[in-house]
Order: C-alpha cells, then structure tokens, then sequence
C-alpha cells in the first residue's frame, strides 16, 4: 500500500512525516507537489503536513486549502480515503472544508512549542486504535495558530458523536473544551495540532507518536 505527503511552498514538517512513515511502512512514500492535480495511483493514506504553507498568508492554511491537490485530497477523501493532517495540515482541513471549526491564534499570543500531555478521547478509530481509551500519552507541539474554535452546537455534536480524538491535558493554546484533533464524521479524517511524527523513536524522547502510524497504517492494510 503506498502513502504519500503532500508538499507546500513552506512545508517544514514533510520530511518528518515521511520519515515516520517510512519507518513504519518500510517503503518512502509519495511526495506529492501542491500543484499536481492528482493523486499517485494506489495511494492508501494521504497525510498533510505541518509548516507554514504560503506563509500563513490570509489565514493559516486558507490559500493551501485552494490548491489543485487539494481538490484532489477532497474528493478521495469523500470516497474513504484515510487523510491525516498535522499543525498546518488540520489548518488546511479545516479550510478545505473536511473538518469542522477553525483555528485560530494562540490564547496567549505565543508561540508554543513543547511536549504535551494528550489524553486519547476516542481509541476506536482507524487512527487510534492502537492506544487505549482515556491513555494518557506525550506528542510535540510546535504552533502559533492551533487554538481550535467552533459554536457550541458543533462541538455538542463532535462530542456525542465521539468525533474528539485528543485532548490536551492542559490548556495550551485556549481551544475549546481541549480538543487536540478531531475526527471527520467517516473516521477517515483525522486533523491534530500535535506532531506525532516527532514521537516515534526512542531517540526523540519517547514513542507515543508511532502508535498512531501503527493503527492505521494496519487498518488500511499498508
């Protein structure tokens, strides 16, 4: 089963994603150029990285979510492609439209960058079916933009739906109820401000991280 990355002009976390994934997978995968307009064939996980797409110009994330892959990603996604996306990569999820709410600065207007506790709200996904329910687990964070917003009926329905995936475990950035990443209402998609690409080797200071890969590499058969 193939994955591939997705590169931006200002993509500064792909090569840590496809470094992961090649760890797990054992194969490199795709990287695939903002302005292709589709998809290599055979792909089984598409995940979107972190960085600074187009230089967070506009709003983080907003002029990558227009891009010609992008179209390509959606419409896959919509037909049960797995997509992950990571920090600028659930910003440009939430832009592209195939995941709920926004993000916006920082409550504190700073820029975070440390490792977090998460606490695992949904074990029953493609993506964290590797961890156990209400795991305590500890991912990298490295953002500016990652205080996740929506109204209040959205949330009640990411709650009751089970659709929250992470919380943090405390407050870092001023999101809502907590929330680290949320679920598309398929499971398919999975956006999280924490990295957890930089969590799978024991030389990074811990592997919480590589769990995440694991589950839903299996799930898909990769």
């Amino acid at each position: 089963m193939k994955t591939a990355v997705v590169v931006f002009p200002g993509s500064n976390c792909d090569r840590d994603l496809a470094v992961a994934l090649e760890r797990v997978t054992g194969s490199k995968p795709a990287m695939v150029w903002h302005g292709d307009s589709e998809l290599p064939d055979g792909v089984g996980l598409v995940a979107v990285p972190g960085g600074f797409s187009y230089g967070d110009y506009l709003r983080s994330g907003a002029i990558a979510a227009r891009s010609p892959i992008m179209r390509a990603i959606v419409e896959q996604a919509g037909r049960g492609l797995p997509v992950l996306g990571v920090c600028n990569g659930f910003q440009v999820l939430t832009e592209a439209g195939l995941l709920p709410g926004a993000l916006m600065r920082n409550a504190g207007l700073d820029f975070v960058c440390r490792d977090v506790a998460l606490t695992v709200a949904n074990a029953q996904s493609a993506f964290t079916s590797r961890y156990d329910a209400n795991e305590t687990i500890r991912v990298p964070v490295a953002h500016h933009d990652g205080n996740y917003f929506a109204d209040s009926d959205t949330l009640d329905r990411l709650e009751g739906e089970g659709r929250v995936a992470f919380r943090y475990g405390e407050s870092v950035n001023g999101s809502a109820r907590d929330i680290a990443g949320v679920l598309n209402a398929a499971g398919n998609v999975l956006g999280m401000m924490p990295h957890p690409e930089r969590k799978i080797e024991t030389a990074h200071g811990g592997t919480d991280g590589r769990r995440l890969f694991e589950g839903v590499l299996e799930t898909i058969g990769a």
